[in-house]
């Protein structure tokens, strides 16, 4: 079983590819659709838009959120194609990693100029060792 670290540096890898074919412009779900793609090739496990069930009060909610990937099961992938990245991007991606009780998530701005920059690793918690 790969770790978190090796599952999210395969992600970047994969995230890079598809920026380099597409460059920055295009829409959220064009991005999300192209590193799907990319990740499966790789032979990694991956789903999107997987649905998070809303409980408030103990009443689970009608709607669900949805989180653009799912990598492994282990590393939730928020893709935005934005003029840059706000700290409310960063909090949406820390409360689904709180909500599905994940501990490793990537949020990637593909609207760069290099993808980098638009690359933010954020942790819910500390990963143990082999993790």
């Amino acid at each position: 079983m790969m770790t978190h670290n090796e599952v999210s540096s395969l992600v970047i890898k994969a995230a890079i590819a598809v920026h380099r074919a597409l460059g920055p412009g295009l829409l959220e779900s064009v991005y999300q659709v192209c590193l799907l793609a990319e990740l499966k090739s790789m032979g990694l496990r991956a789903e999107e838009q997987v649905a998070v069930p809303i409980v408030y009060r103990g009443v689970r909610l009608a709607n669900d959120l949805r989180i653009d990937l799912l990598v492994e099961d282990r590393i939730i992938v928020e893709i935005k194609a934005v003029d840059e990245l706000h700290p409310i991007h960063t909090a949406q991606l820390l409360t689904y990693l709180k909500l599905t009780n994940k501990k490793l998530g990537l949020l990637i701005n593909f609207n760069t100029t290099k993808l980098i920059e638009g690359l933010e690793r954020v942790m819910n918690g500390y990963l143990d060792e082999g993790e």
